[in-house]
């Protein structure tokens, strides 16, 4: 079987504005995979592609073997998608909207409306289907996204911060369902702002950055990269930070606290205990706390030579302004639920 993602050398761009910047990326089938990234580093921009609403500058981008785009049906079809924006017709019931979904598919009518109340009743808002999408709740609306991403049954669930702004019942409740959803077979592609969100949830993440992969590992290959802190109280403190071995990166001492920057805490604390009581002191109490995703994710993506700003004036991510014609016209189409 064929991964549910691979990218080689995957290119966008908006002009002079390097939206992708060669990505190569795979995702196998049956993963949860996470991207993370700063705003405007091109997650965006990723999914768009796979979906068909933006056309690469260049290199290859398929879905299950289909190529986005000489197999564009094939790959759209496969995919389930629950973006970041509202983009639902609000002219309608919900259910009805569901079943015209499907029905985008080639799903039967008979068997489109079975599936819309399916996934209405899976993502716990069977009971407002005969409601508008205005008439919904915040929360409920970020439940009907979802719901709309599995009424086609796909192979592939892409969700664009899903949990954005949705207060912690609901998050934990998305969590929970896509966690379900994978555990049965469905590949599941996150792109997220919540390092807790990846941490939890993914298998691998991949940490974008300027339209390139800066690295891809599972969350605990990422947090081994990180260097630890051992916090250690002492009964009579010095004046300044004892001077300590090669294994300590950094020492820092306020008031009876001194905290010591090491590769490996749970390895090194014997060994700080030893050197600190060889040299006389006396030690009250120990912590090891160790590098949070956050911090390794920060430390990674943080770079001095940003030269381009991928927010354009309207605020919208991976340079909306300025893109050609036909990728607009083709996000307008998705957004009527038409494409």
């Amino acid at each position: 079987m064929p991964p549910a993602i691979e990218t080689r050398d995957l290119r966008k761009e908006y002009g002079e504005l390097q939206a992708l910047s060669g990505l190569s990326l795979t995702v196998e089938e049956g993963e949860f995979f996470g991207l993370l990234g700063p705003n405007g580093a091109g997650k965006t921009t990723f999914i768009n592609t796979l979906v068909g609403l933006v056309r690469k500058s260049g290199g290859e981008a398929r879905v299950f073997g289909h190529d986005v785009e000489t197999d564009y049906q094939q790959a759209r079809d496969a995919i389930g998608l629950a973006p970041q924006e509202f983009n639902v017709d609000r002219f309608f019931p919900i259910r009805e909207v569901l079943a015209h979904k499907a029905g985008y598919h080639g799903i039967p009518q008979a068997e489109a409306e079975r599936r819309a109340d399916d996934a209405l009743e899976r993502v716990g808002i069977y009971d407002k289907r005969n409601e508008r999408f205005d008439w919904l709740s915040g929360g409920m609306k970020r439940r009907l996204l979802l719901a709309r991403a599995l009424v086609t049954e796909p192979d592939l669930l892409i969700l664009d911060e899903p949990t954005a702004g949705v207060d912690v019942q609901l998050r934990h409740d998305l969590w929970e369902l896509v966690t379900e959803l994978n555990e049965e077979g469905t590949t599941v592609l996150l792109t997220t702002h919540y390092i807790e969100e990846a941490e939890r949830l993914c298998d691998r993440v991949a940490i974008l950055n300027e339209g390139r992969k800066v690295t891809v590992a599972t969350p605990d290959e990422l947090t081994e990269r990180g260097t630890d802190t051992i916090a250690v109280r002492l009964e009579s403190p010095p004046a300044t930070a004892p001077t300590l071995g090669e294994y300590a990166h950094e020492t820092s001492l306020s008031e009876d606290r001194l905290e010591v920057r090491v590769d490996d805490g749970g390895s090194m604390a014997p060994r700080l205990l030893n050197d600190l009581e060889a040299a006389g002191y006396e030690i009250v109490d120990l912590e090891i706390t160790r590098t949070s995703l956050e911090e390794i994710f920060v430390d990674l993506t943080d770079r001095e030579d940003r030269t381009v700003t991928r927010s354009s004036a309207s605020g919208r991510e991976d340079g909306e302004e300025g893109r050609p014609e036909d990728d607009r016209e083709t996000e307008k189409r998705e957004t009527e639920g038409i494409a």
